[in-house]
């Protein structure tokens, strides 16, 4: 974690030509300097950023009724691709939008077809090993999203049930690490994305829908009957949600991760978050999701880092 005098230190560093330094030291500790890829290089020279963005991972990244990529991260992403601009001394700097799925998200990070990864992804030690994470933007739980009718509670309900996930994410390794699959004798399917693995709960093809409980919690809120599900189990993991960029490339991680800081400790983390969780969504018909900041992700943003438990 980051030390209590980073936020002292974080005012007179911005005074200085040594800000981006000190940033490095603090959030990029052991970051090797051979480049994968020099993906500042391949922006300016292109004058394009290509945001990779996810198609239902509401309020995170997901498509409008324009089909045009919006939410909390893009959001965050979009100021990112600014502060590459102004790192660069572009004058212009074109927004490439690419669409990933939790499936292909990694690859598409590791293989250059996309410079930044801006939906729900977890910050891990496995994923780790093949790409760079910034500051995390938000803490989540594994939870699971039921029928009411159904009266599911908590776990022990779920024996010889089908359960749902979305494949390619953590979920189903939460329930294997605490032998929940085995011991429940639980039968897994897997959806191409959430709101596939949400149907299943719809059509009554799976008991339950297991993921991170945001995205639940948007699932529930767009549904034709929102009373009808509901949001329940205690927590089976953190989940630290954070923007994935190519792995081995110092240079383009300080500059973003200076933006992430910038964003945190200049206020506009609370705005955002007030816009996406707590206020009407114009994209989503004035949907509101009614979700307080957690205590774990406010307390994580009193010291931004990088850094985050496996």
């Amino acid at each position: 974690m980051v030390s209590r005098e980073f936020k002292g230190s974080w005012r007179a560093a911005r005074r200085n030509s040594g800000f981006g330094l000190a940033l490095a030291l603090v959030l990029s500790v052991g970051a090797t300097t051979v480049h994968a890829e020099d993906v500042l290089a391949k922006i300016r020279d292109s004058k394009t950023i290509t945001i990779g963005y996810r198609e239902a991972s509401f309020p995170f990244s997901f498509l409008d009724q324009d089909k045009k990529p919006v939410g909390y991260a893009i959001d965050l992403c979009l100021k990112i691709a600014d502060a590459v601009k102004q790192n660069l001394k572009l004058q212009q700097l074109n927004i490439a939008y690419v669409p990933v799925t939790s499936s292909n998200r990694i690859e598409m990070v590791t293989s250059g077809k996309i410079d930044l990864e801006c939906g729900s992804t977890t910050n891990n030690a496995e994923r780790r090993k093949q790409v760079n994470f910034t500051i995390a933007h938000f803490m989540a739980s594994s939870r699971m999203l039921v029928r009411v009718e159904d009266k599911i509670k908590n776990w022990p309900d779920l024996r010889d049930k089908k359960v749902a996930t979305t494949k390619g994410t953590t979920s189903v390794k939460s329930l294997a690490d605490r032998g929940q699959i085995r011991s429940l004798n639980m039968t897994i399917v897997e959806g191409r994305d959430h709101n596939e693995s949400f149907k299943m709960v719809v059509d009554k093809t799976a008991d339950a829908f297991v993921m991170d409980d945001v995205l639940l919690y948007g699932l529930k809120a767009t549904a034709k009957d929102p009373a009808a599900y509901a949001v329940v189990g205690d927590p089976l993991t953190t989940e630290p949600y954070a923007i994935m960029l190519p792995k081995d490339d110092a240079a383009y991680k300080t500059v973003v991760d200076r933006e992430m800081g910038r964003i945190i400790h200049d206020g506009e983390i609370y705005k955002l978050y007030t816009k996406w969780f707590l206020s009407p969504i114009s994209a989503k018909n004035n949907l509101t999701l009614n979700m307080p900041m957690g205590y774990l992700f406010r307390e994580s943003l009193r010291f931004p880092s990088d850094q985050v438990g496996n």
